[in-house]
């Protein structure tokens, strides 16, 4: 490797909290025999990559893996950087194999391939391992990854999809956070209890809990309270109570009784709230940000049957047939991206309002969606809340922006029978004042999710292959390793009306928006259609810095 590869590259490097550097010597790694090297072609900045950044090693996917690799197998691979080493982000990237160990059996050299970047086989402490995390991302210009890590061990797919010449590097690049706007409505939701999980019944009595287990019977059950079941272990106390379930049936109306229940949801559990006609005296702390990376599900009812609250959860979040629709933070990256999906969702009758608080980006996202949601019949306003209150009745809202006040606002302006989408991705143990009172009674149902799963990456770049999506709608601003710093700013400050892509290969390149490339890139500005980054401008931009 050390005859056909240079000896150090270019690479940006997240040091500490809040500490990015642009390393211009970063050595390069031998590979192993199961490894392979990945040759960065282009790779978006996101948000997330800023929560990384402030965290650091306080980010539930920057600690160590804790199974599915040994320790050994783990100190094998070289990219494996948990904990306080300097890590390597970057997360949505295309690129292409130019080197293969002895032992790979299902990748090889000249591959152009779109990277999943979510390990959910391998569990960190309070999450899951990750490329641009735990493992070193597409920040540098080549990156080792290990087959062991990316084959999904269930299905035997590959984590390297493989894509065609055909599209720009930025387009396939875009396909990462397009999958997660996918995701977060495409991705299924628990409508019983799960089966062989584990139950806690907190009532003296309750309704409807034969038809749940009827449904799906759990391994276990726990009961706090009176209640007659069948088989449960009885705990005196809530306080008493130990480690977590998947499901929680409550039936009352205390507050301080659900905010400590809420810690013994595990991963993916549910808590039923059952009002049995009482009614919470306060709004109720919930920790969105366990909503959003641990996949935590509040539902319920006003009436006293508990297979009700089960009942009101959606198979899935997607947008339904005469919607009333909010994207609240909706000219930033992402929030551009799910206006943009809306619009071209072809789901009949939707109406969608936009939502902002800068007006400058407001109109750059109009002057991009309102052609395209006019295209398809869909009325669209675009709306600064600090001057246009958001008044009740919405029937969708989808928060990007990660700040827990807005979520509440989200529930306070909806009806019945809504859905919350909780996109931004809160830190856990991020609280909201939510009420509960409204949720259990109209059957809204907040919801989050992170990432994306190798089926919604395919959904999306079969979109792109085809022609059907241009994913390039999405970007902002293109740079090389030296604006890099001034990305990651733009996004922390929400100053990017869009996606920033960096080229890891042109390390001197600052960042240029798209608006500016006339006056500093005219000859990349001409590739352009119609304001639009395009292959041609892509291929321009490379050969301009040769």
């Amino acid at each position: 490797m050390t005859q056909e590869f240079p000896a150090t590259q270019h690479a940006i490097q997240f040091v500490g909290p809040d500490e990015v550097v642009h390393n211009p010597a970063k050595a390069m790694y031998e590979l192993g025999p199961t490894q392979l090297l990945l040759k960065s072609e282009a790779c978006g900045i996101c948000f997330s990559d800023t929560k990384l950044l402030h965290a650091f090693t306080n980010h539930p996917r920057k600690s160590e893996v804790l199974s599915g690799l040994s320790a050994a197998e783990l100190a094998e691979i070289p990219s494996y950087q948990p904990g306080a080493a300097p890590i390597v982000p970057g997360h949505e990237p295309v690129g292409r194999i130019v080197a293969v160990g002895s032992g790979v059996r299902h990748h090889k050299v000249g591959e152009r391939v779109l990277v999943q970047t979510d390990y959910r086989h391998l569990p960190t402490a309070s999450s899951n391992a990750a490329f641009g995390y735990n493992f070193e991302g597409a920040l540098q210009e080549y990156v080792v990854l290990d087959e062991r890590v990316i084959m999904d061990p269930v299905t035997g797919e590959r984590f390297l999809i493989p894509v065609s010449d055909t599209p720009s590097a930025s387009a396939v690049a875009l396909i990462e956070p397009w999958a997660c706007v996918e995701a977060a409505y495409a991705w299924g939701e628990r409508t019983t209890l799960r089966a062989g999980g584990r139950l806690l019944v907190v009532a003296d009595a309750v309704d409807g809990l034969n038809d749940l287990l009827a449904q799906a019977s759990p391994a276990s059950i726990t009961v706090v309270g009176a209640a007659a079941v069948a088989g449960a272990v009885r705990v005196a106390s809530v306080e008493e109570l130990e480690g977590t379930f998947d499901d929680i049936v409550y039936v009352g109306a205390d507050a301080d009784v659900v905010e400590a229940l809420g810690s013994h949801l595990g991963f993916g559990g549910v808590l039923d709230v059952v009002l049995a006609g009482g009614a919470f005296d306060r709004r109720v702390s919930i920790d969105v940000g366990r909503v959003h990376y641990d996949l935590i599900r509040y539902t319920g009812t006003a009436g006293t049957n508990a297979a009700d609250g089960y009942a009101r959860i959606p198979a899935q979040c997607e947008l339904r047939e005469g919607e009333r629709i909010a994207i609240v933070g909706a000219a930033g990256p992402m929030g551009l991206m799910h206006t943009v999906r809306t619009a071209v969702s072809g789901v009949p009758g939707i109406t969608m309002d936009a939502v902002d608080v800068d007006d400058a980006r407001l109109a750059h996202l109009a002057a991009v969606v309102a052609p395209v949601a006019e295209a398809n019949g869909v009325p669209a306003t675009f709306r600064n809340s600090r001057t246009e209150p958001l008044d009740a009745g919405y029937t969708y809202v989808a928060a990007m922006v990660p700040a827990p006040f807005l979520i509440a606002q989200a529930v306070d302006i909806s009806s019945d029978g809504a859905i919350v989408n909780a996109f931004a991705g809160f830190a856990i143990g991020t609280l909201a004042e939510l009420d509960l009172t409204a949720i259990a009674t109209k059957g809204i149902y907040l919801v989050g999710t992170s990432g994306s799963r190798i089926q919604d990456m395919q959904t999306m770049l079969a979109k792109v292959e085809d022609g059907t999506l241009d994913t390039n709608v999405s970007l902002w601003a293109v740079t090389g390793m030296a604006g890099v710093a001034d990305g990651i700013d733009a996004v922390t400050n929400r100053t990017s009306g869009g996606k920033i892509m960096v080229y890891p290969m042109l390390p001197d390149l600052g960042m240029v928006r798209l608006d500016e490339l006339a006056d500093r890139l005219p000859t990349v500005a001409a590739a352009m259609v119609d304001g639009r980054w395009t292959k041609a401008a892509e291929a321009a931009l490379l050969a301009s810095q040769a």
